[in-house]
């Protein structure tokens, strides 16, 4: 933190940022032993009703297809993911995700599922980061679109673009 610039109480926020920390943050965390896998979507071209219409229901999808479509390579995942949603939603997702991913595909690709406050978790923050920098790569009217990407880029396993 203190090498680009944040105290050490501040959390790590893609759209937060200007463009020196962006940069530093990648800099800093690109040698580290971490992969990126990450599903691209453009909202507005989503079909189905139910994924549009219920947000729940369109995370729970996309989460699923993100590591149903591993080739094998993810077991026992933990999954932390971003804010605390609602007991029920915690629990109905989880219970979801077992059944679509260690119950349908025989084997055991998650181990557990939390949530987690971005603000005290740098796992998460450095996903936002991530995913930050992949995001921007798909904005056209930026002049800095593929910048952040390519620092990260040796980190990226899989990026798929879902349609």
């Amino acid at each position: 933190r203190r090498k680009i610039g944040f105290s050490d109480d501040t959390e790590f926020k893609f759209n937060k940022c200007d463009h020196k920390r962006r940069i530093g943050f990648l800099r800093v965390v690109k040698d580290s032993k971490f992969r990126v896998r990450a599903i691209v979507v453009n909202k507005e071209a989503i079909l189905s009703e139910s994924l549009k219409g219920n947000k729940d229901i369109f995370y729970n999808f996309l989460l699923k297809q993100v590591l149903e479509h591993n080739n094998n390579t993810i077991n026992d995942a933990k999954i932390r993911l971003d804010g605390f949603g609602e007991r029920g939603f915690r629990k109905a997702m989880t219970s979801y995700l077992r059944q679509e991913l260690n119950i349908k595909t025989k084997s055991k690709v998650m181990k557990n599922f939390r949530f987690r406050d971005s603000h005290s978790d740098v796992l998460i923050q450095l996903a936002d980061m991530i995913a930050g920098s992949i995001k921007r790569s798909y904005m056209k009217d930026r002049s800095s679109n593929n910048l952040y990407k390519k620092v990260i880029s040796e980190r990226i396993e899989d990026e798929w673009e879902f349609k």
